[in-house]
């Protein structure tokens, strides 16, 4: 029997570890602010392909999020949805290190590449230079991201996997011994909610002692809107789950200056609220009856469309609070994106260990948000804003909506409400 090998994908945010190695075989891996005006022609081909190979990155990690949502949300036609799509493709990229012929190719596809189109190297460079734009200091954002990887002590990873690690920006190797599953657990746990702020307190539990691999990504963010809500107008008001359902929700109010339009083609609202530091959120409220046709219609193309139809103008915004936690068990959505192989016999990943011995056992994402007056997580402050004596237009969010944060053209998480939980 092969041996198991466990991912584990999980979201409260971003933890970008060390930035790709600048003495790596990869010169263009330096990053834009160490360029100068000087460079030789040289580095500015390195930086055109750096900046090419991050946009089909970017592209591809939006086109995962629509397919990742298209394929979870009927299935939860009840529930709410929220997820990382960066932080499942980005271990994806990872393993995608030790994987091997048709399983190399059905990550790739499952990515979006065409693998006879793309070199294996542009993917790995393009999410590390991604990653270094994430790990960026910015005084107004937490964002955190990084894959470490658990290993049992006996296993004998290849020097060449190793070093593919330390390309992608420094990815994390620890040993432990799964044969004592609690002890593993604890030490896996523990590592996970110290990274993401407590936030995800158990994250594996249940370990079979058999498990030599378990790849872990993890992400948090935390920011403060540029506008906040004043607590004291949060009021308890109705949301219409559907037409037979209507619950209380603490429901925020803001009256200001807000981007926001209106998408004739797909009948909705769009609103875009800022964070502090650069990230944004848009909320997309389809008018009443309209939540299908929004979401046939949702491709990249109209999330930069709906970037360039907000404008500035005066808002009258009720905004529910929610606080969610969401678990995927991944396996049967991947085997549905064309991923396959990973999960079976078949599987290839010999770039890890020399051998063909291993597969996949299982994959979870684990996904949590929480949304209040002062943003994402926490922040302070007051702030006086003058706005025009005009009749303010009024957009309430008292019916499920969609939502999706960006910073840096990555969509960081993806998000549809049905029910804004509060607990």
């Amino acid at each position: 029997m092969k041996s198991l090998f466990c991912l584990c994908f999980l979201l409260a945010g971003i933890r970008a570890n060390d930035p790709c190695p600048q003495d790596s075989k990869y010169p263009h891996y330096n990053s834009y602010s160490e360029l100068n005006p000087g460079v030789s022609h040289q580095e500015q081909a390195g930086q055109t392909n750096q900046n090419t190979w991050a946009h089909k990155i970017q592209n591809s990690i939006c086109q995962f999020a629509l397919c990742f949502y298209k394929e979870t949300a009927p299935s939860r036609n009840k529930e709410n949805v929220f997820f990382s799509p960066i932080s499942i493709t980005g271990t994806l990229a990872m393993l995608a290190l030790g994987a091997k012929s048709e399983t190399l190719h059905q990550i790739l596809r499952g990515l979006g590449f065409n693998s006879e189109k793309i070199q294996e190297e542009e993917v790995h460079e393009g999410f590390c230079n991604i990653m270094q734009k994430l790990n960026q200091q910015n005084n107004d954002i937490e964002l955190n991201m990084g894959n470490v990887m658990f290993v049992t002590k006996e296993l004998q990873l290849l020097q060449q996997f190793r070093n593919n690690l330390d390309l992608i920006c420094g990815e994390e190797i620890f040993p432990v011994n799964f044969r004592y599953t609690k002890e593993a657990e604890e030490k896996i746990n523990r590592y996970v909610n110290e990274k993401t702020n407590g936030k995800i307190v158990q994250l594996v539990k249940n370990i079979d002692p058999l498990t030599e691999i378990l790849l872990v990504s993890y992400i948090y963010f935390k920011a403060g809107w540029e506008k906040q809500f004043d607590p004291k107008y949060t009021k308890q008001r109705d949301f219409f789950v559907d037409k037979n359902t209507v619950i209380k929700v603490p429901m925020m109010f803001r009256m200001g200056m807000f981007k926001y339009g209106y998408d004739r083609q797909l009948s909705s609202t769009v609103v875009q609220m800022d964070y502090k530091g650069g990230a944004t959120a848009f909320f997309v409220l389809p008018d009443r009856g309209q939540m299908q046709k929004l979401e046939r219609g949702l491709s990249c193309q109209v999330l930069f469309k709906w970037r360039k139809l907000v404008s500035k103008r005066l808002l009258e915004l009720y905004l529910p609070k929610f606080n969610l936690s969401e678990t995927y068990e991944l396996k049967g959505m991947f085997n549905r994106m064309g991923i396959i192989d990973l999960f079976t016999d078949k599987a290839d990943l010999s770039g890890i260990t020399g051998t063909p011995r291993h597969r996949v056992s299982e994959a979870i994402h684990k996904a949590m948000v929480k949304v209040h007056e002062s943003g994402t997580e926490a922040a302070a402050g007051t702030a006086v804003e003058i706005v025009p004596m005009a009749a303010p237009s009024n957009v309430k969010f008292e019916r499920p909506f969609l939502f999706f944060i960006q910073f840096e053209n990555s969509v960081l998480f993806w998000g549809k409400i049905l029910i804004p939980k509060n607990n």
